[in-house]
C-alpha cells in the first residue's frame, strides 16, 4: 500500500493534479480523502485544497 499527498492553492489545481497522477499511473484506488483550509493574511485570504491518495 502506498499514500501520495496533493497541495495546491486553487481546486482546479487540484483536480488536474489527480487527475494526471490517476492517468499515468492507473493505481488501485483505496481511499480519497480531502481537505480544505483557509487563513487570511492582511486583507488577502489564502486557500489550500488538499487530498491523500491511497493505493496500491
Amino acid at each position: 500500500m502506498k499514500v501520495k499527498v496533493f497541495d495546491e492553492s486553487h481546486e482546479k489545481d487540484l483536480e488536474k493534479s489527480i487527475n494526471d497522477f490517476i492517468s499515468d499511473n492507473e493505481p488501485e484506488l483505496i481511499d480519497i480523502r480531502f481537505a480544505v483550509s483557509v487563513t487570511a493574511y492582511g486583507e488577502e485570504q489564502i486557500y489550500c485544497f488538499s487530498a491523500l491518495i491511497v493505493y496500491r
